[in-house]
């Protein structure tokens, strides 16, 4: 399972919804499905726009762990 930790970061820099939208010029819709760790699928793009805004790298942003079946 791939688990996203934009919520934390956000919350770090104590950043709503609406200003990483207007940082980063991203529909909000897309970022709340990240937020709420909902998203199905993700463009290169949008990483690109969150490890601008987050300074990080995509292992900052992502992270795989396993599965509950140990995969």
């Amino acid at each position: 399972m791939i688990r996203c930790h934009l919520s934390r970061m956000m919350g770090e820099r104590k950043l709503k919804i609406a200003d990483v939208a207007r940082e980063t010029g991203l529909h909000r819709n897309t970022i709340t499905l990240l937020y709420n760790e909902t998203a199905n699928r993700v463009d290169m793009e949008t990483i690109d726009c969150l490890c601008a805004l987050f300074a990080c790298g995509v292992g900052d942003l992502f992270e795989r762990v396993p599965d509950d079946l140990g995969s």
